[in-house]
């Protein structure tokens, strides 16, 4: 890490696994916002395995687990499976927009409504419209969202992306929980795997993945999936 990118890190105190709750969590965090150049360092840090959440950049640090692990997917491999290829034959009606990072009515409501049908047991149930907007809106890197849209016009889903100088990063994606027979979250991600392939971008980042997790098993299907660990990136 250069000169210009020096940053203090901080450890979080002790708390129960949002996965886990058996188990305890910490992280390791800085804020990105401190750093001369928060694009340098946001592009450094997540190629060291670190998510982004507004201005901080975190990564698991727990003691006793790391069930938790950064994965990415290296776009010149990558080789969607039939089922995958159904997905994308059964979307191929849905356009992508890309727009600039900010909160709209439309995309939080279906954002409340994504919530407490797949998560309504979690703390992000409860988000406001002015929270919602400090988890778009609040970030000192570039970032993107991607609206999605059906042949009807109707809102099918949204992705809040962060531009990487090595790839496309997906920070929070939601969708029609109306849609999900249709497997709206994997074409979001096969969506990013032919823009980042348009860009000329090599990865694209999935955020952290447990082998455990029923909720996280669909990331294994986008192959050859690569995971963060003390030797760097290696594939799964």
């Amino acid at each position: 890490m250069s000169p210009q990118t020096l940053t203090d890190f901080f450890l979080s105190r002790a708390s129960a696994c949002p996965y886990s709750p058996d188990r305890v969590g910490r992280l390791v965090f800085t804020d990105l916002s401190s750093a001369g150049e928060p694009r340098e360092l946001h592009a450094q840090l997540s190629r060291a395995g670190f998510r982004r959440s507004q201005g901080i950049a975190y990564k698991p640090n727990c003691p006793e687990c790391q069930a938790c692990r950064a994965v990415r997917v290296p776009v010149a491999k990558f080789s969607p499976g039939r089922g995958l290829q159904r997905i994308a034959r059964r979307s191929a009606g849905v356009t992508a927009t890309v727009m600039a990072a900010k909160g709209r009515g439309e995309h939080y409501a279906l954002f409340h409504r994504y919530v407490r049908s797949r998560h309504g047991d979690g703390g992000m149930a409860g988000m406001s419209f002015d929270d919602y907007l400090a988890m778009v809106q609040d970030t000192p890197v570039p970032s993107e969202l991607i609206e999605f849209r059906t042949e009807n016009g109707d809102l099918y889903g949204v992705c809040l992306t962060d531009l990487l100088d090595d790839g496309l990063s997906l920070v929070y994606s939601f969708f029609d929980p109306d849609m999900a027979a249709q497997s709206p979250g994997k074409f979001i991600i096969l969506w990013h795997m032919e823009e980042a392939k348009r860009r000329g971008l090599p990865h694209v980042y999935l955020g952290y993945w447990i082998e455990e997790s029923r909720k996280m098993a669909y990331k294994a299907r986008f192959r050859p999936l690569e995971a963060h660990g003390p030797n760097g990136w290696q594939p799964l």
